[in-house]
């Protein structure tokens, strides 16, 4: 379920992933790809827990039609395409369509097409996989450059992140994670999250966790999902915007500059051809 590198076009690709549900992750990913639209990048951003949208809903969007659309034939990628704030595309997913989840092979490889085929500029792409660690999630992560986990300071929440990121290094031979610490009381709490990962995977695992930051408990983040919006463009100067903003500079300056990466047509690449993925060097 996994994949292998390919192609080197100049586009990032990033999974934001989370070991259980109920951590923010959608609501990370979809301030992370309004951040980047707003420091100047074109973003598309695909919701690819393909049977339960959520990125469409967290934006107040309502497509007219979904990657179903695409996997049918009856559409291509482009046609699919929702502007959201500050100029993002989404790719949106099916709602309750439970075969979604298991795509077959020639329902792959029409994904795979759409992507290849993909005409809109974009530089930036970020993948919002389902929680936990189904053969849906290692495939979309492990065929990304750059995989952020996404935890909060509760036992499941660690423990389930810890078991995504050995599942992926030991299936899929991912070797680089980012951490990001969400819904925290104070920055010393995201770093101990961070150390208490840390440590176990350094024991367990031929890892290497990087430390992306953290996301405070914010009553404006929770008052822009209300409001189906991103807290960034609605509250930008919310403690959580500023958190998410300074996030997103560290991926497009720091992170990308050290991990480096393959882009789309690594992404695409290694959809087409799962197996075990190469480590990086």
């Amino acid at each position: 379920m996994c994949g292998q590198p390919g192609g080197d076009t100049a586009v990032d690709v990033i999974a934001v992933t989370s070991g259980k549900g109920g951590v923010g992750k959608t609501s990370v990913a979809v301030n992370l790809a309004v951040s980047l639209a707003r420091q100047g990048r074109e973003v598309v951003i695909f919701d690819a827990d393909l049977g339960l949208s959520n990125v469409d809903i967290a934006l107040g969007l309502k497509p007219k039609h979904d990657i179903s659309d695409v996997l049918s034939g009856a559409r291509s990628l482009d046609e699919i395409l929702v502007e959201g704030p500050s100029g993002i595309r989404l790719v949106p997913a099916s709602s309750g369509v439970s075969s979604m989840t298991r795509l077959s092979v020639q329902e792959r490889a029409g994904l795979i097409r759409a992507f290849g085929e993909l005409k809109v500029p974009v530089d930036t792409l970020i993948v919002d996989t389902a929680a936990g660690i189904d053969g849906s999630v290692l495939t979309f992560s492990s065929a990304c450059e750059m995989v952020i986990v996404v935890v909060c300071d509760e036992p499941t929440s660690i423990t389930d992140a810890y078991a995504l990121i050995k599942v992926l290094h030991r299936e899929c031979g991912v070797k680089q994670f980012q951490v990001l610490a969400n819904m925290v009381e104070h920055e010393s709490q995201g770093r101990q999250i961070y150390a208490k990962l840390d440590r176990v995977a350094d024991r367990f695992l031929d890892v290497h966790l990087g430390y992306l930051g953290a996301i405070p408990r914010d009553g404006y983040l929770r008052r822009a999902l209300q409001q189906q919006s991103a807290v960034v463009e609605r509250y930008p100067h919310s403690d959580a915007s500023r958190a998410l903003e300074h996030v997103a500079s560290r991926i497009g300056v720091d992170v990308f500059a050290t991990q480096g990466g393959g882009g789309l047509g690594f992404f695409v690449e290694r959809l087409a051809h799962p197996g075990t993925r190469v480590a990086e060097a």
